[in-house]
Order: C-alpha cells, then structure tokens, then sequence
C-alpha cells in the first residue's frame, strides 16, 4: 500500500471518506492511560461483547481513542455523529447506552451536570471544561484510533507533509515555520525556526532531529497524552522538520515509564513506513528518512538536550557543557535539532493553514495554543489547550470549575519542579513565556499544580527540592551540594529548627546555584525557594518566629488537643488511633496524650462534634 504521489495520498483518502458512513453510530472510548487507570479496557470489553450480543457489528462501530482531557470523568465515552459525552462509565452501563443508541434516546445520568446551573449537558462543545479551550492539537485525539493510520489519514493527516515535498522547497518550510513564532514547548520557549536553521546551516552531516517525549514533570502528562493518542501528528511534523533541516535520519526518545505510547508510536512508525511517509522516497520526493524510537531509562535529567543525546549514544544520560549548542554540534557530536512532541505536532498545524493563521493566536511574543496539564485543588483535573496569554482565573475557575470544597486558592506551581509559585494575588496574570518568568515561574513543558488555603507554601518548597535533590546527575558541585543544602535548610525550618539567619542563607545560596550550575535543572532548580520566599515570606517567618505552620502541615509545628466542652466522651477517636494516645471515661471529656500523639491527624478526621482542635 506504498503511496507514491501526492496524488495518490488524495485518492486514498477519498476512498476512505467515501467507505466511511457519517452518519453511521460510533462509540468513542478513552483508551489513553488515565482512563484505563479507571477500568477503560474492561469497559471496552463489556460494549464489544454487548455489541456481538445483540449482533450490531454492522450497525455500530467502536473506537479506542487516546485522552479527551477530561481526565477527572474518566472513563469519557462519546457518541458520534452527535457528539454526546457520557462520563464515568463503567462496564455495566454498556446495554443502556447501546439501547439509547438504537432507540435514539439519551442516557441522562451519564451526562456532565453544570455545577453553576443544575442542569444535564449532552454535548461536548457545551461543557465549560470544553468549550472554553481552544484545541487545536488534542481535539483529534477523540476522533482518531491511534493504531488505525487511515483514521488520521481521513482527518487530513500528512496532507502537511505531501504538501512541504511537493510544492515547497526546505528553505520555503523553514520560513514558514519562523514566519510563524512558533517556540518550543519543552520549557526553555526558543524559537523553533531559528534553532532548525542553526542545525540546517551548522556544518557537518549527517544532521539529526530528535523527538523529546522524556516528560518528567511531577504531574504533567501532555507529550504523553499527544503520543498515545495521535502519533501520527508527531511523525508529521518531525519528518517535515527533516526535510526542512536537511536531515535524513531521526528519533523518537520516549521515557520508560509511558509503555503505552512507546507502543503506539512503534504502531504508528510500521504503518507509516507501509504507507509511504517514512523510509525511501518518500511519496515519491526523492526524500529519504528513517525514525528510530529509543525508550529512556526514567532519569529526570535525560529530558535536558545535551543529557538526552547522551543517553542515546548508549552512555550515562547526563548533561554537558554547552560551550558549542547541540543544534551545531550535539549527537555524535553532529548538527542535532531537538523539539519536545508538542512543537513537533505544531508543525503540520502551521503548514497546513499558514504562518499568518498561527501567529493570530496567542499574544505579541507567544503565539499559538499552549497544552496544560492542570491537577491539584481543582475540580477539573485533565488537560487544557489555550491560546497563550489566557489568564490563570479563566484556567483555574472557568475551565478547571474552581477550588474543591469552595476553598480558597493560594497558589498554582507552573513549570513542573523547576518551576516557581504564583500566588491568588497574580491570578489574572496571562499565561505565556514572558510573564512567567517575570513572575518568578516559567512554562516549562506545561504542568500546573493548583494550590489551596490548606497548602503550606514552606512545605511544598521542601517537596520541589527533595525531588530535584534526588534526580540531580551530581555531575557538578553547585547542583549537587547547593540543592541539597537549600533542602536541608527548608526541613529544619518546617521541624522548627529554623533560624532567622536561614532565609538571608537561602536566598544567597539559590542565587550561587542559578548562576552556577552544568544545566538548567540546577539553575532552575531555586525557583520553587526564591519564589515561595517572595511571595510568601510570612508563612516562613511563621515557621521560625512563631514556631508554627499556619497551614497546619508540618508536623513539628502543630499541636492536636480536645476541647473540653465539645467532647462528648463517644470514644470513636480513641478507637481509631493508632498510637493509643487518646484516653478517658466513656461519656466524659477526653484528652490526648502529647508524648505518645504522632501527629496523624486521624483523630481530627474521625470526630463528629469538632471537638478537635489543631494549633
């Protein structure tokens, strides 16, 4: 099924649209990772075998597709044509929406109710956690089964790319792509046409580019999601990127722990060869490239570039010096281009509909949609595709349905571990490279951990900085030695240990290791300290003035005792503690045992009459 033409690439899909009713019922199932965390695959397995059941094999279709975003309602089903979403399936429910399909009805429970108004929402564009995206990359991922290349196909897939081989020379890609402003979308917010013609220009071959997919942020799943879900875009765009650069040889580095999009894009790349858009001769351009994948060994550092070709040269993945940038001189010490798999699947976007179109979105310096992933305190958890420069209010509160439990927001950590605190205050702050980084943050790959009143912001420091004390390489002294003393001073400070002299300390020794560090994981590495010490400085001075956590998280810090007059003696605290360190008559006041009470918390937890009380 080599296609050998442009020609032959449209004949196909016409083909395949015209074989395809489009009014013919098709059940879409997440397929992706988070939903088959919650049981997706035995819910695929109930509707096929209801399915052979009632012998409708002819009549419905099923699609196992990669992450809507929605990830808080997993397991998501979608009905097609009509673009009815049902919510938090399990394999029980399959006979009732199959009914609903034949008879043409709507299975009311299963719907998305809107918290703001009470009622039932039936389709996809009306649900505020959708309709107030702008998705441009993720949107396919519903519609296509990633291990069915005829799906993309059917979508317009690599009509990007027959377009670049056939009616665009590489200098005419390449220019599209800077007329563009696209910037990557791994963290650092380079721009991607600039740093593809320093790799066509640099000297030497044969020339590399590289698919960064080692995403390693603590509560970040976008490139996962986009790999799983539609592989093919990814493949587009870094064959497209080859041909534009000068490139003949490419690959795909994928961290061990995303097995399932290791195993999808192995999919992928086997049908594209079939198909003609890798190997030799490509759609008969005389362009030939070839794409390996190379599964990481989960090391944190291997997601920066020099550390990442290190490691596909089949040595310790470990930074270097960059004295000479890896675009001139990188694997194998040859011209190497590396984008992370959002920028890469940009690409098709961008030569498809134009340079003129993709620079309408987003703001002066940061063009185009932005993929986050928003987890933590907020009702909404998944992922969210925006224009750059929407606000932190529209993301947390009109997409993500607030703080659970109508609490307080205090702050969202952007940037994954490296990344800085932003607190309420700047929380109509627009989201894109410039004015994170103003504001002590920074883009990163786009995680964002949403914070609530109840979150010690001293705490949360400590939690950034034993992740990156423990995934430092160690290759150089500031990182090595300087992260884990900023940790060690954050966990005296939260065990009440702390001195008034540890702040001027912290804020000095961060500065050394910004300024110092082999790479941007140790000189990004304050952010978390620097940031929380800005904006919240009086949670610190709490910590060692007053020797309390105002949050009441650090345990060292709190104090749990029983009211008196509240207690009415039912006992049910002193049955759950494990310590035994609560005593007292039945039916009278109780109190706890300060020198046996571990800190837990269970007691609070347990108690019906508020009798706890936490100091």
């Amino acid at each position: 099924m080599k296609l050998n033409s442009p020609e032959e690439l449209e004949k196909l899909r016409e083909k395949i649209l015209s074989e395809r009713d489009p009014n013919k019922p098709c059940i879409a199932i997440c397929a992706g990772t988070g939903c088959l965390a919650l049981g997706a695959q035995r819910v695929i397995n109930a509707f096929k075998e209801e399915i052979r059941k009632q012998e409708l094999e002819a009549e419905v279709d099923i699609r196992e597709t990669g992450c809507p975003g929605f990830c808080e309602k997993g397991t998501v089903v979608v009905i097609y044509p009509e673009g009815i979403c049902y919510f938090q399936v399990q394999p029980e429910d399959s006979p009732e929406i199959i009914s609903a399909i034949k008879e043409k009805k709507i299975v009311d429970r299963l719907l998305y109710t809107d918290p703001s108004t009470g009622k039932k929402v039936i389709h996809e564009h009306e649900i505020p956690f959708y309709k107030n995206q702008t998705r441009l990359l993720i949107d396919s991922n519903v519609k296509i089964d990633p291990k069915n290349i005829e799906d993309y196909i059917a979508l317009g897939g690599y009509s990007a790319l027959s377009k670049a081989l056939s009616r665009m020379t590489p200098e005419q890609v390449l220019e599209e792509v800077k007329k563009s402003d696209l910037r990557g979308r791994g963290g650092g917010g380079f721009p991607t046409g600039r740093k593809w013609e320093t790799t066509r220009n640099a000297p030497g071959e044969p020339k590399y580019v590289i698919v960064n997919c080692d995403e390693g942020d603590p509560g970040a799943f976008m490139d996962r999601a986009l790999m799983e879900g539609n592989p093919h875009s990814v493949l587009e765009g870094l064959t497209i990127g080859a041909y534009a650069i000068g490139s003949h040889e490419g690959f795909i580095y994928i961290r061990q722990e995303y097995p399932l999009a290791v195993e999808n894009v192995k999919i992928a790349l086997k049908q594209a060869k079939i198909y003609g858009f890798a190997g030799k001769n490509i759609l008969g351009s005389n362009f030939d490239f070839t794409i390996k994948v190379h599964r990481g060994a989960g090391a944190f550092v291997s997601g920066e570039s020099s550390a990442l070709m290190t490691a596909l040269e089949g040595k310790v993945g470990e930074p270097r010096p960059k004295h000479i940038h890896t675009s001139i001189e990188g694997l194998w010490n040859k011209p190497s281009n590396l984008n992370n798999v959002e920028t890469w699947a940009n690409i098709p976007l961008i030569i498809n509909r134009g340079a003129k179109w993709f620079s309408r979105i987003g703001t002066e310096k940061s063009k185009g949609t932005k993929i986050f992933s928003l987890v933590g305190k907020v009702n909404n958890t998944g992922l969210v595709e925006v224009p750059m420069g929407t606000t932190l209010r529209k993301l947390i509160y009109d997409i993500g349905g607030g703080i659970p439990e109508g609490k307080k927001f205090k702050a969202v950590q952007t940037g994954g571990p490296s990344g800085g605190c932003v607190p309420e205050s700047l929380i109509d702050l627009p989201i894109d490279f410039d004015e994170l980084k103003k504001a002590g943050s920074m883009m990163g790959s786009g995680g964002m951990i949403i914070m609530d009143e109840d979150t010690c912001m001293v705490d949360v420091a400590r939690y950034f900085l034993n992740f990156l004390k423990d995934e430092s390489c160690g290759k150089c002294t500031p990182c090595r030695e300087g992260v884990a003393q900023m940790h060690a001073i954050l966990t005296d400070i939260c065990e009440g240990r702390g001195t008034e002299n540890d702040l001027e300390l912290l804020e000095e020794l961060a500065e050394v290791v910004k300024d110092t560090s082999l790479c941007q994981l140790g000189a990004t590495s304050p952010n978390p300290v620097l940031s929380t010490l800005r904006y919240f400085r009086d949670e610190y001075n709490a910590h060692i003035m007053d020797k309390k956590c105002p949050a009441r998280v650090c345990k060292a810090l709190i104090h749990y005792s029983i009211i008196e007059e509240k207690c009415t003696g039912c006992g049910l605290c002193a049955k759950k503690c494990p310590q035994g360190a609560i005593i007292g008559e039945r039916r009278k006041p109780h109190v706890i045992d300060q020198s046996r009470c571990i800190k837990c918390g269970i007691c609070f937890d347990s108690c019906r009459f508020d009798a706890i009380e936490v100091k």
